[in-house]
């Protein structure tokens, strides 16, 4: 136990060591900052980019404004805003049902949902449960806090902090940590593993509150109850049958759960827990899921491949960067020609390259537009993994030039 700790207090050292005096703007910090997602070196170089006036990066910077403009007028978020309730019959659980179900039309009351791939049910994306309501609360926070980091403007980080305290906080809104009845399906299940894919949108919550700290809008009281909640819900995760469900997932599912367990492991201080389960991701998730060809072969079977192919190779993104704190290098490791990099160039063939092959359902995602769009946040991610290569970086060069006004430019600005 105390060499757990101090092997914590270690790292969150060295975390906060990449941040240099000033970096924030006027306000003094009030505690160490720590850093997960995000790597400090990189948005310091998106800030430098963006007070030199870069036109790469002009467009991300106005859209990050005016995201975090928009922010500042929106009301807190809390789950017991939803209109409908979960079996449970409380408002603090989070509630949602599965999107691609829908009332079967043959029976007088819908009942049970039959599933449709693919075809969204606009009826799951309504205030009347909460999918839609977790991720506007992670895009605001997270607009919020980088327009706090790059303007230095108090605002921002006053807002961020006050949507935080809602959700994990204020015992009158805050949301149980747990996700007993996420995806839930009408007339068939109350909640199911599958429902944990939703709470991914918690991990840029969490380099979003290290963004703000030095101002001081969550204290660290606050900050440490925030972190007392992500453990409850970790320790939730790693007990719970859905999550005993989706941790045996093979799909990008299964990489979203292990993204979500390291990140929130790394985040309490659960050095072990994290360590544990990149040494999944290293022998389970990089071979069972990409083969030799870099095709994810689960997410091409999909109807809208392309979207689901990026989604997961975004999981895996994440624990290459957390591997890199932990010592664990994802990025070249190698299982029997199984590689995150071979992930990576399998998609980049098809920007501003050759034609999408595989059918989708929406020929929208098919287009070169869609298949382009998917990959931005991935060709950033290989071009920083995977530096000594100009494929990469050239791919994501023309990408954020054709698609202006990406805010992961800020995230992983290009060296």
């Amino acid at each position: 136990m105390i060499a757990s700790r101090i092997r914590a207090a270690a790292l969150r050292c060295c975390l906060a060591a990449g941040l240099a005096a000033g970096l924030y703007g006027p306000v003094q910090a009030a505690a160490p900052s720590q850093f997960y997602t995000y790597d400090p070196a990189e948005l310091a170089l998106a800030k430098q980019r963006v007070a030199a006036r870069d036109p790469l990066y002009l467009p991300s910077y106005d859209s990050l404004l005016k995201q975090a403009g928009d922010a500042l007028g929106h009301k807190r978020y809390g789950v017991v805003d939803k209109s409908l309730a979960p079996a449970s019959g409380d408002r603090h659980d989070f509630f949602s049902f599965g999107p691609y179900w829908w009332p079967d039309p043959s029976k007088k009351d819908g009942l049970p949902y039959i599933r449709k791939d693919g075809l969204h049910n606009p009826a799951s994306s309504t205030d009347a449960t909460d999918a839609a309501r977790i991720g506007r609360f992670s895009r605001d926070v997270t607009s919020l806090a980088l327009a706090w980091y790059f303007t230095g403007e108090r605002r921002y980080a006053d807002k961020a902090g006050e949507l935080a305290r809602a959700w994990f906080l204020a015992p009158s809104t805050r949301m149980n940590p747990n996700l007993e009845y996420g995806q839930a399906i009408p007339g068939r299940v109350d909640g199911r593993g599958i429902g944990i894919i939703t709470s991914r949108n918690l991990i840029d919550v969490m380099d979003s509150l290290a963004l703000i700290q030095p101002t001081g809008a969550l204290t660290d009281a606050e900050n440490a109850q925030v972190r007392s909640w992500y453990r409850a819900y970790l320790d939730w995760l790693l007990n719970s049958r859905n999550g005993f469900e989706e941790g045996n997932a093979h799909n990008n599912h299964g990489t979203w759960y292990s993204a979500q367990v390291v990140a929130y492991a790394l985040y309490t201080g659960q050095l072990d827990v994290a360590r544990r389960e990149l040494d999944i991701a290293r022998i389970r998730r990089i071979p069972g899921q990409i083969d030799r060809e870099g095709k994810l072969i689960a997410e091409l079977e999909r109807t809208r491949p392309s979207g689901y192919v990026n989604f997961a190779l975004e999981a895996f993104g994440n624990l290459g960067r957390y591997g890199e704190l932990l010592g664990v290098n994802l990025w070249q490791h190698n299982e029997d020609a199984h590689t995150i990099e071979q992930g990576y160039r399998f998609v980049a063939r098809y920007v501003d390259g050759e034609a999408w092959p595989y059918k989708e359902i929406d020929a929208k995602e098919g287009s070169p537009d869609g298949v382009n769009r998917h990959a931005i946040r991935n060709m950033l991610t290989a071009a920083r993994a995977y530096r000594d290569d100009p494929v990469f970086r050239d791919k994501a060069r023309w990408l954020l030039r054709r698609y202006p006004g990406e805010l992961s430019a800020l995230i992983l600005p290009l060296r």
